[in-house]
């Protein structure tokens, strides 16, 4: 083997070696946002669930007009919003399991089908 050739098959496995590396990075980075996604669409279910209760209790006839509750009631409305910034990484879990719910409904007509 020349100079040349070993000089080129180093560079060829190094190559190699950092783009698995990459790879595997990559992959542990789409695994990671996938759960920052599924956990901040939790949130967001739990924030609006929060500010629905807390509209119910303050449209009670005992707590009506209470200012803490109006100041607490707007705050929750406006951290609602705020949540409606991660919209996007919000929706990237859901748009996958409609389509995983997409493949098992399909997957259901067809058995349906098939028994008949």
């Amino acid at each position: 083997m020349s100079r040349l050739e070993i000089t080129l098959s180093v560079i060829l496995t190094l190559s190699v070696i950092i783009n698995i590396g990459i790879g595997y990075y990559t992959r542990l980075l789409i695994i990671n946002l996938i759960n920052v996604s599924e956990e901040l669409n939790d949130l967001e279910i739990m924030a609006k669930s929060f500010s629905s209760h807390l509209k119910s209790v303050y449209e009670l006839e005992t707590f009506y007009g209470d200012d803490t509750l109006k100041s607490l009631l707007d705050h929750s409305i406006s951290f609602d919003e705020q949540m409606k910034t991660f919209e996007f990484i919000i929706n990237l879990t859901e748009e996958e399991q409609e389509t995983d719910d997409d493949y098992t409904n399909e997957s259901e007509d067809e058995a349906n089908a098939q028994n008949e």
